[in-house]
């Protein structure tokens, strides 16, 4: 298999459709647009593990229940501008709000800094904003919603599939499919074996991570999940070590693989060349 196949190169950028090179004004762009999408998580958060409606009722303070006004919903701002608290009855809002508006809008800057505003963009922006939100929820609930994987399944292959068609990338569309297909068989069966060790939602993670990450090449989905359990790892080892946790205590591991599947489309690549030059030296 050729060199190209398993790191991230873009051969032929124009072919990509890229719109916006990357760099600086992707990143705004893209950014912006994050930021909105990121308000957007924090409805799902909520309302998705209670069973409500994304949709209606608008939003309105949990306390003396007035809706959010058009002008007190702009991300990170209104909640600066408010001073963290109900513009009706100063009932406090909780700081996470802003945070996860910041966090999606600053990955989806990344994700333009790095790839421009190009297909391959757009699946791996809807990619970190779908793990944003089931990392959060996880984190909170113990649970990863499949409606919520499936939906963000669907926007990344949508995108991908259009990005195949323009570049002619397909042979990378297949390796993405084997890398969403291939973690997805190892989570089952161990899940299959102990359903106790590993909940059936974090089979289905693996498959939106790996496929994912397999469009920019079979190294960088390796790579993520081996930084997830890296990160499960240190973290379990340290809360057991200052006895919060037991050996028996559950950990969220869908938030562990959705940070290490960020983490690496975003900074992962220089990873991945050095073990790509170091497996080329090493023949």
């Amino acid at each position: 298999m050729r060199h190209g196949q398993w790191g991230q190169h873009f051969p032929g950028r124009g072919a990509l459709a890229v719109l916006v090179a990357p760099g600086l004004g992707a990143a705004v762009v893209l950014g912006v647009f994050g930021l909105l999408v990121g308000s957007f998580a924090n409805v799902v958060i909520y309302r998705v593990p209670a069973g409500l409606s994304i949709v209606s009722p608008r939003s309105s303070c949990p306390k003396c229940h007035a809706p959010v006004r058009p002008w007190d919903n702009l991300p990170v701002v209104s909640w600066l501008v408010l001073r963290g608290r109900c513009r009706d009855c100063g009932a406090p809002i909780a700081a996470r709000y802003p945070v996860v508006e910041a966090l999606v809008g600053a990955v989806v800057a990344g994700v333009g800094w790095k790839f421009g505003i190009s297909w391959t963009a757009g699946a791996e922006a809807a990619l970190a904003s779908g793990l944003v939100m089931l990392g959060f929820i996880d984190f909170d609930h113990m649970l990863l919603p499949r409606k919520i994987v499936y939906v963000d399944l669907a926007f990344v292959a949508a995108l991908l599939i259009v990005a195949a068609a323009a570049s002619g990338r397909w042979g990378s569309l297949g390796v993405a499919a084997i890398c969403g297909a291939v973690p997805w068989a190892f989570f089952f069966a161990v899940n299959y074996v102990k359903p106790k060790a590993l909940g059936f939602g974090d089979v289905r993670l693996a498959l939106l991570i790996g496929f994912g990450l397999g469009w920019l090449g079979a190294a960088y989905a390796f790579l993520g999940f081996i930084v997830a359990s890296v990160l499960g790892s240190v973290v379990g080892v340290a809360l057991i070590a200052l006895g919060r946790a037991g050996r028996r205590t559950a950990v969220p591991f869908g938030s562990f693989l959705a940070t290490g599947a960020v983490a690496t489309v975003l900074v992962g690549a220089p990873v991945v060349n050095w073990y790509l030059a170091m497996a080329h030296l090493s023949h």
